[in-house]
């Protein structure tokens, strides 16, 4: 599977105005034999700050929901004809305080080839994406963990 991961990125930017409002941008999109795969990063600015200085849960949510839609993005693009992608439901665990710049590495919990077969078979497939939210040192500050489906089109 190629992609084009600056027209992922932009399209994303580009229909979730709320993600570019506070600063998300992209570092890698991937999509190849070993997964797919969507690094995103949240600037450290006191616009999203939270009472201790760092990144408000908020901004962090916004951040992993966001790689994970570039995941989907990446993975479906070219379903988007046939079927809408809708988060389904989502859990995060805020595990270590964060400061400064966070990023979100988001992963696909299988193949897109039998999310597709799915499709295929005249089903509403749904599917996770992991993400870990991480300091500028690496250090886990959070996971979060999104159930998507790709509605058909009717």
């Amino acid at each position: 599977m190629t992609i084009d991961a600056t027209a992922v990125a932009e399209g994303l930017l580009r229909t979730v105005p709320f993600a570019r409002t506070i600063g998300i941008t992209f570092t890698e999109i991937t999509a190849d034999a070993d997964g797919v795969r969507a690094v995103a990063v949240l600037p450290d600015d006191p616009a999203v700050h939270n009472h201790v200085g760092g990144p408000h849960a908020g901004a962090m949510f916004t951040l992993a929901e966001t790689a994970s839609g570039a995941i989907v993005l990446a993975a479906f693009g070219d379903q988007l004809h046939r079927a809408t992608p809708l988060a389904v439901r989502a859990g995060i665990a805020y595990q270590k305080l964060a400061m400064g710049v966070v990023t979100a590495t988001a992963t696909l919990s299988r193949p897109p080839s039998d999310i597709v077969a799915e499709l295929d078979a005249g089903q509403r497939p749904e599917f996770e994406v992991a993400i870990v939210i991480a300091n500028a040192a690496g250090v886990t500050t959070g996971e979060m963990t999104i159930t998507w489906t790709l509605r058909p089109n009717r």
